[in-house]
This record gives C-alpha cells, structure tokens and sequence, in this order.
C-alpha cells in the first residue's frame, strides 16, 4: 500500500494526469462492502491533501458502517461524457483500504468518519491518438507504473 505522495514521487506524470480527472467534477462514486459481501456504491467527495487522497462520510450512514467492518475500497472519478471534438481525458479509479483519521478540530459534523487511502492500485484510461485504441495507465503497489494500449 502507498501514499499518494508515494505515486506522485514514482510517476509524477501519471499521478497529475490522474489528479486532474479526478478534479473534474466535485462528485465522485465510491464503492464498499456490505455485512454480506456484496457491492454498495455510493456518492461522494475526496481531495488530494498533503500528499494523501482523503474523504470522509456522514455519520450513521450505511458506507460509514460498511468501512468501518471492511476497509476495503474503490474510488472513481467523476463521470464525463468525451467531448464532441478534442480530447477525452478519460477516467481513474483508486482501490486501496481506508485508514480512519481524527476529525479536523473544527468539523461541525458529529459522528462523521475521516479518512485517508493506502492505495493499493490506481488506473487511468482514456482513447488513444489516433482513436483507434484505447489506453491504460496504471500504478500498482510494489510494481510501480504501466502503461498498455488495447485495439
């Protein structure tokens, strides 16, 4: 598991590249684990913060209860259609565990939990030049950076 610091001092391109998909938009989809297994997906805010990708939840919400019993988590960007000219910037996603951190001094929000990641694998994929292949960066914890193409 890494920092994002971590990925932003092993591949600084890739990690940019990936911080600006990731601030397109306020709004991102985060998925956890429900008591049975299976998938919950849900909305939510994040930041890249101090060299650490952080975000919290409402308290006595059901992703709140879900992190706390199973770490395990996946983030993606927010989603944004390609433009009709130019070029697409694609989409990322971050898989890691959540760490559960102290609540700021002044959060008004009581119950709320606040985390930061230890990023497991992060992806970035977008349409190739020419628009004929598709692209697939990607940082994963103890191999470092990839960059595939697919036809």
């Amino acid at each position: 598991m890494a920092s994002w610091r971590e990925i932003e001092k092993d591949a600084p391109e890739f990690a940019e590249r990936v911080r600006k998909v990731f601030g397109a938009g306020k709004h991102k989809t985060i998925a956890t684990l429900r008591a049975d297994g299976s998938p919950r997906i849900s909305g939510s805010e994040c930041e890249f913060d101090d060299g650490e990708l952080t975000f919290g939840m409402m308290g006595d919400s059901r992703k709140l209860a879900d992190v706390r019993r199973d770490p395990r988590i996946a983030i993606h960007s927010p989603t944004l259609d390609p433009p009709e000219e130019g070029r697409w910037a694609g989409d990322a996603k971050v898989s890691g565990r959540a760490v559960e951190s102290a609540a700021p001094p002044d959060s008004p929000h009581d119950g709320a939990g606040f985390f930061r990641v230890d990023i497991a694998e992060v992806a970035l994929t977008y349409v190739g030049e020419p628009a004929d292949h598709l692209v697939i960066e990607s940082w994963h914890a103890g191999s470092g950076y990839r960059r595939r193409t697919r036809a």
